[in-house]
């Protein structure tokens, strides 16, 4: 097995993980309230994070061995889901929840711990394995092996894990968490057989002495430097705060709108994943066709067509259908975005400042999720006191339209002239 195919074999497990936890940790919260404000702390409690260590992790990552901070990373992550699985099963069976609080905050509080240890964890693996890519193919071949990252963890996540969750949390609220420990103990086999130097720099290179709080200046100046950096940071923010905010109620309305269970759930990540593992596949060839400048104003453009398509959502297996259809196209966008952004900056930005800059990115990039799912707690608790509770679940979705529609209208001519035209950019 080539050390490429083993690191992508490594993220697929962790990404079936992932996958179930996509389902996991929204659905272990509603059996434990309906007020969607506490519903959102838990993911928060993922994302929010990314506010606190981004910038730290990305100068640890720029100091060691990224092999190793995956490999603590995940053995991490797997103990904080094997301890809220035990915490899950202990607490067995679970009253009706109430629709304002919790009555039982214990476990509430043990739930909201484990996802902080899991998004501690993740700053530090999703910033370690971005940046240790490079080091395993040519920059020549970023984009088809960014394509073929994307696809197996759209696969697993999407497809396998959010399947598997749904079958899963049908037998026990404990046994997905349990899972998904073991998965992660496989990936972090897989890592450990990786042989190479992961790190930005050799000791040969690497300064005698080192002040933290300049390599962390160098490398927010960087990207606040780099005009194209910086918007991209800024639009993708944008679009993670939307996107979570509307995914803090997606599983009260397949509940409570759409009257359906949690394989409901498993079908439209399922629908996502189909989108982006198209993506993933066919990405090079799209980015060699229209170039990257207009690969990334269409695929801006077609975030607007999830929430238009939950809108207009009846009840039933027929608005299913049509959210799984709006779901498909935002997430085959996503990927091809990703795939052009994250690939410019692992070619534009130097290695020794990978670490640094891509955290200081997804600072705000991944750093507006929290504010997303906070934002959408309020608002769908403010708008069910004032105007009833079906119109609250529908507000975070009008509220990412508009945001997308505007971002869209005001980024649209940057993004046509961000992007030279370099020699795989011409159109064909």
């Amino acid at each position: 097995m080539t050390a490429l195919a083993r690191f992508i074999a490594a993220t697929g497990l962790a990404n079936f993980g992932d996958g179930i936890a996509i389902v996991a940790w929204g659905w272990i919260a509603t059996q434990l309230t309906r007020d969607p404000l506490l519903i959102a702390l838990v993911p928060v409690a993922l994302k929010a994070p990314w506010f606190v260590f981004s910038l730290p992790a990305g100068i640890i990552v720029d100091r060691f061995d990224r092999r190793r901070l995956i490999l603590a990373a995940d053995t991490l992550r797997a103990l904080a889901y094997a301890g809220a699985g035990l915490a899950i099963w202990a607490a067995l069976p679970f009253d009706e929840p109430p629709l304002r609080g919790t009555d039982r905050p214990l476990i509430f509080a043990l739930v909201a711990g484990a996802a902080i240890t899991v998004g501690i964890a993740e700053v530090l693996r999703d910033n370690a394995a971005q940046t240790m890519l490079p080091a395993l193919v040519p920059e020549h071949d970023l984009e088809r092996a960014n394509g073929r990252l994307w696809s197996v963890e759209f696969v697993m996540n999407n497809f396998v894990g959010t399947a598997a969750a749904g079958l899963l949390l049908g037998l026990s609220l404990a046994l997905p968490f349990g899972v998904n420990a073991a998965a992660l103990a496989l990936s972090v086999a897989l890592v450990a057989g990786l042989k190479g130097d992961f790190r930005a720099e050799t000791e040969a290179k690497a300064p005698a002495t080192r002040n933290w709080r300049a390599e962390l200046r160098e490398g927010v100046a960087y990207l606040l430097g780099q005009p194209i950096l910086r918007n991209l940071a800024i639009l993708t923010g944008l679009f993670n705060f939307s996107f979570e905010a509307m995914m803090v109620t997606l599983v009260l309305l397949v509940q409570e709108r759409l009257q359906l269970g949690p394989l409901a759930i498993s079908a439209i990540m399922a629908a996502g994943g189909a989108g982006g593992v198209l993506a993933g596949l066919i990405n090079h060839r799209v980015v060699d066709w229209l170039g990257r400048s207009r690969v990334l104003q269409i695929t801006m453009a077609a975030a607007m067509v999830f929430p238009l398509t939950v809108l207009f959502a009846a009840s039933g297996v027929p608005g299913l259908i049509l959210i799984c259809a709006g779901f498909f196209i935002s997430e085959f966008g996503g990927v091809l975005w990703n795939t052009v952004s994250v690939s410019y900056r692992q070619r534009h930005i130097p290695r020794r400042l990978l670490g640094r800059v891509n955290s200081a990115y997804r600072l705000f990039a991944i750093g507006m999720a929290p504010l997303g799912m906070f934002s959408a707690g309020l608002l769908t608790r403010g708008v069910s006191e004032s105007v009833g509770r079906q119109p609250a679940l529908l507000a975070p979705y009008i509220l990412g339209l508009l945001i997308f529609a505007l971002t869209t209208i005001v980024f649209w001519r940057f993004l046509g002239r961000a992007f030279p035209v370099e020699p795989d950019d011409q159109p064909r």
